[in-house]
Formats: C-alpha cells, sequence, structure tokens
C-alpha cells in the first residue's frame, strides 16, 4: 500500500489550550507554530511548506476570504513573517482579523514491510491569534495511527510503524507546551484518545467498514 485514503473528517484530534501559557496574537502564534512544528520535523511527522487562513469581522463574522502563503524554505520564526501576513488583510475590510492558521505541509509515515512514504497533510497543525485566548491544534486523517484500516481489515505492522511517532510527538507537544492536550471532537471516523486513537470494536476479526461515505 503507497496510496492512502484520506477522511473527509479528522480521525483524531488534539488541542491545547494556551490561556495560562502564552500571549494572544500573531508573533506568539507564530513562535508556538515554530516550537510546536520543530516537534513534529523531528518526528518526520510535517514539514512546514505553506500557512493558510481566514479573515473575519467582529459584529459580521466571516468575511468568505481565504489566505495562502508559501514559505518557500522560510521557517516559521521568520522574523518578516508576520508582516507578510498582515499585508494580506484585504484592502476592503481594514478591521478584518485572521482566524485561526493552517500550517501545511509534508510528512513520513512507513507501510507494512517499513517502506517510507512521504504524503502530503498527513498531520495539520492549527494555532490561533486569537486575542480572546491562544490555543493549538493537531489534527490526523488517515487510517495508518489506528489498529485497522478504514474498510476495517486489521494492519498491526502498520500501526506498529506509525502510531508510536505520533505518540511520542504528542507527549514532547504536552511537555514543550506546558499544557496536556485535550482529545478533541469524535467524528464518524474515530476519536483520540491518550496520545493515540481509540481502538475500534472488533467483531469477527474485523473492525468497522468507514468507506461507506466519500473519501478523498
Amino acid at each position: 500500500m503507497s496510496i492512502l485514503m484520506r477522511a473527509p473528517k479528522e480521525c483524531g484530534s488534539w488541542f491545547w489550550d494556551l490561556d495560562d501559557v502564552a500571549e494572544p496574537g500573531l508573533e506568539p502564534a507564530l513562535r508556538t507554530a515554530a516550537r510546536m512544528g520543530a516537534v513534529l520535523q523531528k518526528h518526520a511527522l510535517l514539514e512546514p511548506a505553506s500557512l493558510e487562513w481566514n479573515w473575519f469581522q467582529v459584529g459580521k463574522g466571516g468575511l468568505g476570504i481565504h489566505n495562502r502563503l508559501d514559505l518557500g524554505g522560510r521557517s516559521l520564526g521568520d522574523p518578516a513573517l508576520p508582516d507578510d501576513i498582515r499585508a494580506c488583510r484585504p484592502g476592503g475590510h481594514p478591521q478584518a482579523e485572521m482566524g485561526g492558521i493552517l500550517v501545511l505541509g509534508s510528512g513520513a509515515w512507513f507501510d507494512a514491510s517499513g517502506t517510507r512514504h512521504n504524503e502530503y497533510r498527513l498531520v495539520e497543525l492549527m494555532v490561533s491569534p486569537d486575542e480572546i485566548g491562544p490555543s493549538a491544534e493537531l489534527s490526523v486523517y488517515h487510517d495508518v495511527w489506528g489498529q485497522c484500516d478504514f474498510r476495517g481489515d486489521p494492519h498491526p505492522a502498520i500501526h506498529a510503524n506509525n502510531a508510536p511517532r505520533l505518540a511520542s510527538a504528542l507527549q514532547e507537544l504536552d511537555q514543550l507546551l506546558g499544557v496536556e492536550a485535550e482529545p478533541g471532537e469524535p467524528t464518524y471516523y474515530g476519536r483520540a484518545e491518550g496520545y493515540g486513537l481509540e481502538a475500534p470494536d472488533i467483531i469477527d476479526g474485523r473492525g468497522p467498514d468507514l468507506t461507506d461515505t466519500e473519501f478523498g
């Protein structure tokens, strides 16, 4: 298997409330992203390549305006990055504020034989520059982190080759941020439990078949 199915919604996510350990605002959010990104890079889970975000306005809500900024080899700690992001503010909405910043890039997963493959958006990192309270979230959408694939077939070798790296990264992120991650909302495709995904119900040697919905 060298092509992964991507679930339409996350099969696991972890949320950090950083209100007591980080300042709000764009610069602190990017510093948080840089620190978290270094941990994810260490485990070959995310090589940051671009940032995406939407704009909203207090009292109006979302403006339907979306931006993408390719890093072009720059690090998330580049001191020019905040000004480059602010320069993307839509001219017709001078009061617009940024929503969560999604950090996108590729990560590595290993098949049953141990062969490495790169996958775009293997994990997704989001940091919030919201003045109300800083936060961060990590989400996964593929079945390599679970004990079964999305068809319900157990794949112990693939799980063993990938899930421990995710677990180690999540533990390191807890230590780095000084806050324990909270599991995100469950979806049809799975839920976070501890530093991994909740074990599926195995019936007659198989887990649930989740492919009755559209996969990317």
